[in-house]
């Protein structure tokens, strides 16, 4: 039986941080503010995967409270929701995500962050579907205050 999650996720931008997105570092003038790498996509896509199997969300698995999880790279927490996934004998079926970013752009970053979403999750990159989109120059995103994505997950679970 396919199971559907939905994540989304957001952090400021602010001075002093690497911009990671998708695992990848982006050049860029700010980055995301946050207790892990604040990898925005990475996170909403755990959310994803983890709503599908109907499990709580990053936060429970990754409290930000925790120091373990100070400066970690957002791929272990996809590794964690792929765990969650084979321990309930599950396959990850796809991917979709799509990040909102005013700046930078984002499409020239897109082959890798699917190759290392894709390994984090171990699945083929042909499952991982990632896009941008800006604003408009509207709210937080369109003045460059923060990024957002959001992701939805299918996952084939033996009933």
């Amino acid at each position: 039986m396919v199971h559907v999650g939905i994540g989304y996720d957001v952090h400021a931008l602010v001075a002093g941080r690497k911009l990671i997105l998708g695992g990848v570092e982006i050049p860029h003038s700010k980055g995301l503010d946050g207790h892990s790498d604040a990898d925005a996509l990475m996170h909403a896509i755990c959310d994803a995967v983890l709503g599908a199997l109907g499990e709580e969300d990053i936060g429970h698995f990754f409290p930000n409270t925790d120091p373990r999880w100070k400066g970690a790279p957002s791929k272990v927490f996809l590794e964690e929701a792929a765990r969650q996934v084979a321990r309930r004998k599950g396959k990850i079926v796809n991917v979709d995500a799509t990040i909102i970013a005013q700046e930078p752009k984002i499409y020239p970053h897109i082959a890798e962050m699917k190759t290392r979403i894709a390994a984090a999750l171990g699945v083929s990159e042909k499952q991982i579907g990632v896009k941008a989109t800006t604003n408009e120059k509207m709210g937080f995103v369109g003045r460059e205050e923060g990024i957002a994505a959001m992701a939805v997950a299918s996952i084939n679970l033996p009933e």
